[in-house]
């Protein structure tokens, strides 16, 4: 007998799973998320729970205020870092963790990966530095499954240019994004197990194929 069967015996509703979506800018994760959320929500209510929808940075008052300064203000990078972080903090004190435990699944675009990506990948700032963060911050908290959208910079600049006023981030070069990729490749390398690569070169309904079919392993 499973855990989540005792627990439910039990009265008590398992710990909720956590699930991220990652990739550099233009690579189509918008265009993917209220579909992935609602056959997510499939999942979840065969288990008898909902799914809790956010992004990063933001997702509490506060970090949608910080997110704000952080996507509109120049700041040294490892300022930058250290905000994410901050953002970070909060969001999983007042919405990841309390809806992990009380059973939910959490689907969050972006969290810490896109911090390794951007800030250490894209702008030098040291790993060893951002472990530290992130072990204070997440203590044991991971991802329970990472989907990375993964595109060549150049299709994913083309695809996101002209889309609206880009914010810093966006503005950034050919270059920054191939080290930021970069970063993503060699995250999903050292974790195998909790990353799912998506091909996103591939058309709308290619590519949720192969979404359902990571669908169907959460």
């Amino acid at each position: 007998m499973t855990n989540t069967m005792i627990s439910r015996l039990n009265g008590v509703r398992p710990r909720g799973k956590f699930i991220t979506l990652e990739g550099i800018d233009g690579v189509g994760k918008t265009t993917h998320l209220q579909w992935f959320c609602d056959r997510l929500a499939e999942r979840a209510a065969q288990q008898g729970a909902r799914v809790i929808v956010t992004s990063e940075p933001g997702g509490t008052p506060l970090g949608n205020m910080l997110r704000e300064i952080l996507l509109r203000q120049e700041m040294r990078c490892e300022t930058e870092a250290l905000l994410m972080f901050a953002i970070r903090c909060e969001h999983i004190a007042t919405l990841i963790e309390p809806a992990l435990t009380r059973g939910d699944w959490v689907l969050s675009d972006r969290f810490t990966d896109s911090t390794f990506a951007y800030q250490g990948g894209g702008h030098g700032v040291s790993i060893d530095k951002l472990q530290v963060l992130e072990k204070w911050v997440q203590g044991e908290l991971q991802p329970d499954c990472t989907v990375l959208f993964d595109l060549p910079t150049k299709i994913a600049y083309s695809r996101r240019s002209g889309a609206r006023i880009p914010d810093k981030f966006e503005r950034k070069s050919d270059e920054f994004f191939a080290r930021t990729r970069a970063e993503y490749l060699r995250r999903t390398a050292q974790a195998p197990e909790r990353f799912a690569i998506i091909n996103a070169v591939d058309s709308i309904a290619k590519v949720r194929e192969q979404l359902e079919v990571i669908l169907m392993t959460i």
